[in-house]
Order: C-alpha cells, then structure tokens, then sequence
C-alpha cells in the first residue's frame, strides 16, 4: 500500500542500488551561519545548541561513526548498502578542504555508496558544488536543504535568516552540476493557514526538486519556540490536522518525487510538546490509513496545481 500511495525513499534506493540501502546518520561536529553570527545569533526558533545532532562527533570519527552504525543496521534491518547521511547543523559550512576530507572519509568506509549533507541554500557556493560533483563519479550524492516554507514572512518569523529566492537559486545551481536536491518543509508553522502549507507544495512541486521531507513543528526545550508556547503565543498542530494537511500535501506533489519522510524523530527527553509526536508509528498508521480511506495518492492533483 505505502509505495502505491506515494513514492517512499527505501522504494527509490532499492531501485537504484537492486538491495535494501540504509541512511546512518553522521554528526560532523559542524556549526550554523544562523548561529555563530555570520547570519544571526541563535538559530531558527525551533532549533536547540544541539541542532540535531548527537555531539558524537567529540568522541568518534565519521568512519567510526559509519561502521558502528553499519553494524547495528545491517543485524536489524538487512541493510547490506548504506548512505551516510550529514545531518546536524549546515554540512557544507567548513573550508574546502575540511569538507573534501570528510566527505572522502565517509566514501572510504566499506558499503557506503554515497552522501546525503544536510545543509542551507546559503551555505553552498559553487566550489562545494564542484566538489560534489566530482564525487558524484563515484558515488550517489543528494543534498538536503532546508526550507521549511516558501513564504517569506514565515521565513522571517522564524528567524531563517534566508528568503525563499536563496532556495530557488540553490536548486538551481546544485541541478545544473547534476546533483539531486531534497527540500526539507515544516508543518504547522507559526502563523501559518493549511492554505499556506498546501502553496509551498504547489511551489515546490513545479521546481524539478528530487525529494522531500516533511516535519510536524514539535517544541524542543530550550528555544525560542519552548518559550513562544509557555507564553501561549504558539499552539501545537493536533494529530489529525497534521495527517489531513499531509494528506493534501502529497497530493499536490509530483509523482515522481521521492518523499523521504513524513513526519520527524524528537528526542523524547527534549520534547516539550505535542506529546504525540513520540508516537511515531501510530502517526504514521494514522497517515497511511487516512490516504486509504479518502483514496489519496501522490500526484493526484498535481496536474491541476501545474495549469493554474
């Protein structure tokens, strides 16, 4: 039913590679242009000191990260290829060097067949672009953008630091060096209409992006979002309004489109609310049961989105 309804990576990978191909998730020890100054100071108002990652990065090497993560998801899974995927914080933001080196260390590790470097639209020059593409040669490469919306002033709320144009421009030029592009959106973002959520999909949908992950807004501890909501100024999506929204979303998309993700991962002892957004695999059941009962699928509307 699940790759019916829409096209799922684990469906896309094993297309591509002819085996099951896993993600290990690999901290870099990066930083942020959002938080370090260079942009602005603090992040995005979602984001902790953590921005994802683990600080594994301290203690382990990117290789030792990969062959302990290969381990475990070879026993669980059956993995037999692997994707390491550079998750926390902008994986692009370093000297040349320094990224050529990690990016080289990664591709060295046994069955790893190629990169996913989550990063911003304005951390990518064209330098790290020809990086990227050299590597291409030898291995599978896709980076991850984050967006989260298409309209500026949710931008600007949320303390981005970017405006959507520095997204168009990114997809453009990682495209032209042959590179896929996966965008990152949030749901139930601050100020933001069901309307407004369904218009980044239309947006998105006619830019020839490769892939997307969508993210409910969950409230960590510690930012400026935990504050926004002990102030009441901010309201958690309910479960059923974000299943419905995602519903709608995917409908909107291309078919071809590769949906990586439906929902996020919070750690549990971060998390301030919704307390169902731990339940992940009820949230999902919940989105899959709700495509099959209103009979949606990934694509359904999109022609219609691409003629108005």
């Amino acid at each position: 039913m699940e790759q019916q309804r829409y096209k799922t990576l684990n469906a896309f990978l094993r297309g591509k590679f002819g085996c099951r191909v896993h993600k290990i998730t690999v901290d870099a020890g990066m930083t942020c242009p959002n938080r370090d100054g260079t942009v602005a100071h603090g992040g995005c108002i979602y984001c902790n000191d953590r921005g994802s990652g683990t600080g594994v990065a301290e203690r382990q090497s990117v290789s030792e990260q990969l062959m302990s993560g290969r381990e475990f998801l070879a026993k669980r899974y059956g993995a037999k290829k692997f994707i390491a995927y550079f998750q926390a914080f902008s994986n692009t933001y370093a000297p040349l060097d320094r990224l050529r080196s990690l990016y080289e260390e990664a591709l060295d590790v046994e069955d790893i067949v190629g990169l996913s470097i989550g990063t911003r639209p304005d951390c990518v020059d064209d330098s790290v672009l020809g990086l990227l593409e050299e590597l291409s040669g030898r291995s599978y490469i896709n980076v991850e953008y984050g967006l989260q919306s298409v309209h500026d002033r949710t931008l600007t709320s949320i303390n981005r630091g970017h405006d959507f144009a520095a997204f168009e421009d990114a997809v453009i030029r990682t495209s032209k060096h042959g590179i896929d592009v996966t965008v990152h959106v949030i749901l139930g973002l601050p100020g933001e209409t069901k309307a407004d959520m369904l218009e980044t999909a239309r947006i998105l949908a006619g830019m020839g992006i490769h892939g997307i992950k969508l993210h409910l807004l969950y409230v960590v501890r510690d930012t400026a979002l935990h504050r926004m909501y002990e102030q009441s100024e901010y309201q958690c999506m309910s479960r059923e309004d974000y299943v419905e929204t995602v519903g709608a979303f995917l409908a909107l998309l291309p078919p071809e489109m590769v949906i990586q993700r439906l929902t996020g991962d919070p750690h549990r002892d971060e998390l301030v609310a919704p307390d169902w957004a731990l339940e992940k695999s009820k949230n999902l059941n919940a989105i899959r049961a709700f495509l099959e009962l209103h009979d949606i699928y990934q694509g359904m509307d999109y022609r219609k989105a691409g003629s108005e």
